[in-house]
């Protein structure tokens, strides 16, 4: 798929707020409000946009412990993997999931309160998961970046 300039400047604008509206969009590209509205309308069908979400504060919410965890399986076969993958889908506490090549399988990123639900989670849920051998975790003390936005040409 072929995204112009002016495709570039709407998804620029969108990554820095998704509640812009339609009208403000349409001055920042300069384009008329329905033909910006028809071009986010294709790039949502396309799929290059995929969705709108509000990014909340971890920490007013009782999530402000990061944790990243190596995961690696005791047998990397395809069903194990797909066990892993289903178990790990109904976890809310588990941002992201990534199968990763190295020295482990997969890498997840975790949220919740404390320490003390940590050490909670990884005995009543982490290291019950499907397949799994062995984990190394990795508390986060400072969050230097985190952003969603893509970097666009």
């Amino acid at each position: 798929m072929e995204l112009d300039r002016i495709d570039l400047k709407i998804l620029r604008a969108l990554q820095q707020d998704g509640r812009i509206s339609n009208l403000k969009l349409s001055e920042l590209v300069a384009l008329s409000p329905t033909a910006v509205l028809a071009r986010v309308q294709r790039l949502t069908k396309e799929g290059v946009i995929e969705g709108f979400e509000a990014r909340l504060n971890p920490a007013k919410l009782g999530a402000g412990l990061m944790v990243f965890v190596e995961v690696l399986l005791d047998k990397t076969t395809p069903n194990v993997f797909e066990a892993f993958k289903a178990a790990v889908q109904v976890r809310p506490e588990i941002m992201e999931c990534h199968m990763v090549a190295g020295g482990f399988d997969y890498l997840l990123k975790t949220r919740m309160n404390d320490m003390t639900a940590y050490r909670e989670f990884a005995g009543t849920v982490l290291w019950q998961l499907p397949g799994v051998r062995e984990t190394r975790t990795y508390a986060v003390m400072e969050e230097v970046k985190n952003t969603t936005q893509l970097p666009l040409k």
